[in-house]
């Protein structure tokens, strides 16, 4: 059946405020839990944070007042949204728990988004991001082991595996090279303006968790490690927001953000098996629906076009959770060595590249070695979860 949010009417905004007592959502159980549940969380806070931020720098531009009003009232339910989401995740969880599963969340959406992504530009531009976030997740689990002794497998249960991606220190790239070529937005197809704001929010909502939670370790090699992969997810936001076509309205990028809301709440709704949180999934859905619907009046009176001439009349196919590990095979086996020159890809390391690593790290090995050379130290071995065999390359292949 298909379902056209354009055409749905949701919850007026009216009756959309919570009390703190329905606000006070049950966190799950992490020992319990589906992972993917804790993805759909993770995925849908950040897709809310951007969805406020979004909010208040479009207020920040604003010169109506009522408009200002109006973006006031949507985006403090929005609030109330987000922390309903994010109160899902369970306080028992260490942030190096919570890391993991941001990790996952980046492989396994961006991997998925590649997989389903219809233009072969921003495809790549996928493509190169998943493998990095892959060696996130392999670096953090070390880390894991290191300071908590459990094993990310805990966590990701076998549905993400855990080994080397392109290195995390060959991430750090000169900032202009970071910079993507946009989507033209008269041109492209719709679900690809879903895909880059989606992926989009995921990584600006890794980077600030990053950022906040890294000063609160102890250990060194812990705050050193969030340091640098804090950094390399400013280069992944400025990857993906690039694609953006900037040439968007602010009427139309207020669209875009609703729709896409209406669209993952659809695709969590129509998957999740815990039962409380397709609740919350879906409660959020029919809210979303009236800020479409408001979205929609107001680039009508200001922007003077229909929203049907920028986004689907019907939601695509669900945004899926799921294992992509032949997928990511086999990018591992073809794009490890790519880097990034201009607004395209390279496989040999350029002045401009090689400048911004000897500047960097001015001799020294970076955080992201270090603490795999201390795990070895500790364990005589690194930590991985191959579930489907050895590493597709065969230089990153383990000589435990």
């Amino acid at each position: 059946m298909t379902f056209n949010p354009l055409e749905q009417r949701g919850i007026p905004l009216d009756r959309q405020l919570r009390t703190w007592r329905e606000l006070d959502v049950a966190p799950i159980d992490p020992d319990h839990c589906d992972p993917y549940t804790r993805c759909r969380i993770i995925a849908m806070n950040g897709i809310e944070v951007e969805a406020i931020l979004f909010s208040h720098q479009m207020a920040r531009h604003c010169q109506d007042q009522e408009v200002k009003r109006q973006l006031a009232r949507t985006r403090y339910i929005e609030a109330q949204q987000q922390k309903a989401v994010n109160w899902l995740l369970p306080g028992v969880a260490s942030v190096l728990e919570t890391t993991i599963a941001y990790e996952q969340v980046a492989v396994d959406l961006t991997a998925w988004v590649a997989r389903m992504e219809p233009d072969p530009y921003l495809t790549q531009a996928y493509q190169f991001g998943v493998l990095e976030d892959f060696d996130h997740l392999y670096r953090y689990a070390n880390l894991y082991e290191m300071i908590e002794h459990r094993k990310a497998e805990e966590i990701v249960q076998g549905l993400t595996e855990v080994m080397p991606g392109r290195p995390t220190k060959f991430h750090h790239r000169n900032p202009v090279d970071n910079v993507r070529e946009p989507y033209d937005r008269d041109q492209v197809n719709p679900l690809s303006k879903l895909h880059a704001l989606t992926i989009m929010s995921a990584e600006q909502q890794t980077m600030n968790f990053y950022m906040n939670v890294g000063p609160q370790y102890m250990e060194p090699i812990a705050r050193q490690l969030y340091q640098e992969i804090g950094l390399i997810e400013e280069e992944h936001v400025t990857h993906y927001e690039s694609l953006v076509d900037p040439g968007e309205t602010w009427w139309e990028q207020l669209v875009n953000h609703e729709y896409n809301e209406c669209y993952l709440y659809y695709s969590f709704m129509e998957q999740e098996p815990d039962p409380k949180v397709k609740v919350l999934w879906e409660l959020h859905l029919n809210m979303e629906l009236e800020h479409l619907r408001i979205a929609c009046d107001l680039m009508r009176r200001n922007d003077g076009r229909e929203p049907e001439e920028i986004v689907a009349r019907e939601l695509p196919n669900v945004l899926t959770f799921e294992p992509n590990k032949e997928y990511v095979r086999e990018l591992l086996g073809t794009q490890m060595d790519l880097t990034t020159l201009g607004t395209g890809y390279v496989r040999e390391a350029h002045e401009r590249f090689e400048a911004m690593q000897a500047q960097l790290n001015d001799g020294d090995q970076p955080p992201s070695e270090r603490v795999m050379a201390q795990h070895r130290e500790m364990f005589g071995r690194e930590y991985r979860l191959e579930t489907e065999g050895e590493h597709p390359a065969p230089s990153q292949r383990s000589r435990d």
